[in-house]
């Protein structure tokens, strides 16, 4: 298998690079994105979710490939789930270079991110947004100067493809919606996400985002309407899914469920 090696579009960023983890599936599409961010003359780089463990060296090689022989000198995690953290350890071993993450847990040598952050590395200004919603600890990392109007690192909070799922009851619809609505004001930056194609307006796809979870919300209302008061005060998520996403088993099934727990706690506060 040949290395998934690409520079996003549809403006070519010459300080953004991409390589993808061999992990596709349906809920990580193509695989794992993994940025390498540098301008062209900086001597280091800093990488941005260095992807699952399966595969870890393998995918070490390829994104120092990408790196063009320049050394790692900060890496950078959006969340903490295992497809983004799990080649932590052998990234961090083979570079020496410290990871930063929401989670102090997740950082090794280096302090934990704060919103509004500003971060110099690689001869690029990145700004460090907590966005949390996917999970509590999720952070976006914008790009001011890459690409016409600038670009963002989203890693689940905005996908390249479909919507994203909320890991309820750490990722809360509640701070879903305040997250959607600070990416929508922060203009038409390219959206460079942790799981398929690059999407061209951040401002555009936040908004598709809010409608899609305000639909779902306003579906919901229906169906709890249609039962009397009592039942519609104790059903469970797993009860109502069927009436929902009819159809689903299995893990996207799941998957499913615990969306729908998040869209019901939001109604119920």
């Amino acid at each position: 298998m040949t290395a998934a090696v690409q520079t996003p579009g549809p403006t070519p960023a010459p300080s953004v690079r991409c390589v993808t983890a061999h992990n596709p599936s349906p809920m990580t599409l193509a695989g794992t994105n993994t940025y390498v961010l540098a301008a062209e003359d900086a001597a280091g780089v800093v990488v941005v979710d260095p992807g699952p463990a399966e595969d870890a060296e393998a995918h070490l090689a390829r994104v120092l490939a990408a790196a063009g022989g320049r050394p790692v000198g900060l890496i950078l995690l959006t969340h903490r789930h295992a497809d983004h953290t799990g080649a932590v350890e052998a990234f961090a071993a083979a570079t020496g270079a410290p990871v930063r993450a929401g989670l102090p847990a997740l950082c090794r040598h280096a302090p934990a991110l704060e919103d509004g952050e500003l971060i110099d590395a690689g001869g690029v200004r990145i700004e460090a947004w907590h966005t949390p919603g996917h999970t509590s600890d999720s952070f976006c990392f914008a790009l001011p100067g890459t690409g016409p109007h600038g670009a963002a690192l989203t890693g689940d909070t905005i996908l390249g493809s479909g919507t994203t799922m909320l890991d309820f009851p750490d990722g809360t619809l509640t701070d879903y919606l305040a997250t959607l609505e600070r990416l929508e004001e922060a203009g038409p930056l390219t959206v460079l996400p942790a799981h398929g194609p690059v999407l061209p307006r951040l401002d555009v796809v936040a908004r598709e985002y809010t409608d899609h979870r305000e639909g779902r919300l306003a579906q919901i209302e229906r169906a709890l309407d249609d039962l009397d008061e009592d039942e519609a005060d104790r059903i469970t998520a797993a009860e109502l899914a069927p009436r929902i996403y009819p159809g689903l088993d299995g893990r996207m099934a799941q998957v499913a469920e615990q969306v729908l727990a998040a869209h019901l706690a939001h109604l119920r506060r």
